[in-house]
């Protein structure tokens, strides 16, 4: 699909569902200045041919989860049966095949630090065809989660986005949010339909739908949970993603982070462990716009030393739960 197939409205539906991903079509249409009607057929429209998923997603942060960036580098053979293999995992988002075939890049979350030698110490090793391993934790978030690309397109005025956005007004210090087994039923089903009814959600949970509704209302107002939209990059014109690994003085990572948050192509920040302690995943309409994002805003970019870029070839998987069938047989990591 390309930008054509899309119009205007098509990208201000998308933004408005980044803002509020269960808000009634009645209520987008009132902020839009459309029907109902037309907000519903539009919706059915881009979910039905793939173009958007709207996703209900948790904030590690608020889970006190650990979250780990994967580089895996592969035999040319196995890059691709790694990738499915990974995707598979629960535990696993953001797994993409990157430059030169050999290396796949993905994010895993873990319960806490003790959890996390499992899969990165152990069974990534181990795997046929796996050649090499590097795993860099999480420091901190400049840009992503809730806060979604599509929110920097201008395609909602203030006043529309005011009218739509979620507060978070009683967030508990990190780590603090606690879940039982009703909340995990709720989670598991928004994380595949964040869309879906309420009846749904109650048969799932086993509560009524007033519970459910309570109940969502909680963990998004704390933080814990938060609506994403996943969509057809050409949508908004972009062609082109990138990883940028970016060493930078430990004076200047919090200003450089906090700078290339702020850059319209940056879809998520953030500090790392490692050798390249900046990361940021940037979107650009093609090739020649990130060369020109390159040695423009990131040649500005306060105490950086060196920059490694790695162009992403296919996305196996993205920020919710692997839905497409596997095209071909995927190599098992226990």
């Amino acid at each position: 699909m390309n930008s054509d197939a899309f119009d205007e409205l098509d990208r201000q539906l998308v933004q408005a569902l980044q803002l509020d991903g269960r808000a009634p079509f009645s209520r987008i249409a009132d902020v839009l200045g459309v029907s109902d009607q037309t907000v519903a057929r539009r919706y059915t429209r881009l979910r039905t041919a793939g173009a958007i998923r709207v996703l209900g997603l948790t904030d590690s942060a608020a889970l006190g989860e650990v979250v780990w960036l994967l580089r895996v580098q592969c035999t040319p053979d196995a890059a691709m049966s790694v990738a499915e293999a990974l995707a598979r995992r629960p535990d696993t988002s953001w797994v993409s095949l990157m430059s030169g075939g050999t290396e796949i890049s993905g994010i895993t979350r873990a319960a806490s630090g003790e959890d996390s030698d499992a899969l990165l110490l152990r069974k990534l090793p181990g795997t046929p065809r796996v050649v090499g391993v590097a795993a860099h934790c999480v420091l901190h978030e400049y840009f992503g989660g809730p806060q979604g690309l599509v929110s920097k397109s201008g395609m909602l005025t203030p006043r529309q986005i005011e009218r739509l956005v979620v507060p978070v007004v009683n967030r508990p210090p990190d780590g603090g949010a606690r879940l039982d087994d009703g909340d995990r039923q709720l989670l598991a089903v928004l994380a595949r339909d964040g869309r879906a009814g309420l009846a749904e959600l109650a048969a799932a949970t086993g509560w009524s739908q007033s519970t459910v509704r309570r109940r969502m209302a909680e963990l998004r107002a704390d933080g814990t949970l938060y609506f994403d939209v996943d969509y057809h990059h050409r949508m908004f014109g972009h062609g082109s993603t990138a990883v940028l690994w970016l060493s930078v003085l430990p004076a200047h990572l919090a200003a450089a982070g906090q700078a290339v948050a702020e850059h319209p192509e940056a879809a998520f920040v953030c500090a790392t462990t490692g050798p390249h302690n900046l990361l940021a995943v940037v979107v650009c309409r093609d090739v020649g716009a990130l060369y020109q994002y390159l040695t423009t805003r990131v040649a500005a970019l306060p105490g950086v030393r060196a920059m490694e870029t790695s162009p992403t070839i296919r996305r196996v998987k993205g920020p919710g739960p692997l839905l497409l069938s596997p095209r071909g047989p995927a190599r098992r990591i226990p």
